[in-house]
């Protein structure tokens, strides 16, 4: 009796440890909106940690990548198990969906509050700041959100469209919560003459190329260009920056949860941070050095952002802005 106990006992801790292997092997789907050069080298990172996982990976803008999904979500056949994205709206409405697994167990360690769904659906993996450009050439170097408001600086700003960008949406939002710029401010923006059209490339171009002297840009393009000698200064204003912040989240309809989870938790790693920042980006995890061109990043100062609200304002947001910029 036992011999057979012990054997029963062996077996059973033989299956437990095949299961924890199982566990990060397989197949792993996952949906992202990184540039194909940065989702390349995550994967390559990621696997190199956990080379047992088989990563399929299909790569395309937010918003190209939510049509597909919610199609499939429609035809009750969800591919991903994984999904890094650009922004937290996009995770809220997710969420708000009920398709979204929490993963309780999840290390935030290094995480600001705010920077992860209280209920750990989803987690922040970067900060895609948004701040002010302006030509070397120009005039003035403004310090503050208002100085492009400024009657001196009339017509001379232009910014991407929260009507195309997801990030500028995500700033509109930020700014409009804001109890000392909010809707006031934008509307003196519109007045003061500054424009909105496209995205932050376009933004950069206008402003690298002197016809207008000041933009509102994500932070990354301009402190790259300035690096390779384009006229450009990247200035995080003193109110403080909005921020996209590339959540990772795992699916509710996962087919293989334990590898996902794998996957989360090395984005949120040392290491997997560590990555980001050799990608250009700002780190989320407090502790992680900055890449060249940014200050420190508890010298960063984030504007409170309310997701939830941004995405039930998102339509009224997206109606007024068009009111006061056309679109």
């Amino acid at each position: 009796m036992i011999r057979s106990l012990g054997f029963a006992a062996a077996t059973l801790a033989a299956i437990l440890l095949s299961g924890t292997a199982f566990a990060q092997s397989g197949k792993l789907v996952l949906y992202t909106s990184q540039p194909n050069e940065d989702a390349q080298a995550t994967v390559d990172a990621f696997k190199a940690k956990h080379p047992d996982v088989d990563v399929e990976w299909v790569r395309d803008g937010t918003t190209k990548i939510m049509a597909k999904l919610q199609a499939e979500f429609a035809a009750g056949n969800p591919q991903p198990d994984v999904l890094l994205i650009a922004d937290s709206v996009t995770m809220e409405g997710l969420k708000r969906d009920d398709r979204l697994m929490p993963y309780a167990d999840a290390d935030t360690t290094g995480f600001a509050d705010g920077l992860f769904d209280t209920d750990k659906t989803y987690f922040s993996t970067k900060l895609i700041t948004t701040g002010i450009v302006n030509n070397t050439r120009a005039e003035t170097t403004p310090s503050s959100w208002k100085d492009l408001a400024d009657p001196a600086l009339q017509g001379q700003t232009t910014m991407p469209s929260p009507l195309t960008s997801g990030a500028a949406l995500v700033h509109l939002a930020t700014l409009t919560q804001n109890p000392d710029l909010g809707w006031d401010y934008v509307a003196a923006l519109a007045e003061n003459g500054a424009t909105a059209s496209g995205g932050n490339g376009g933004v950069l171009k206008a402003v690298a190329g002197g016809e207008k002297a000041y933009g509102v840009i994500v932070d990354f393009l301009p402190i790259r260009e300035a690096a390779n000698g384009s006229p450009v200064n990247f200035v995080f204003p003193k109110e403080g920056v909005s921020a996209v912040t590339e959540p990772v989240a795992i699916l509710k309809t996962a087919q293989n949860p334990e590898a996902a989870k794998a996957f989360v938790d090395f984005v949120l790693s040392e290491d997997g941070q560590k990555l980001a920042a050799s990608q250009g980006y700002l780190p989320a995890r407090d502790g992680v050095e900055a890449p060249a061109g940014f200050p420190a990043r508890d010298a960063i100062k984030l504007m409170p952002f309310d997701a939830a609200k941004a995405l039930a304002d998102e339509d009224a947001n997206k109606k007024r802005f068009a009111e006061l910029f056309g679109g």
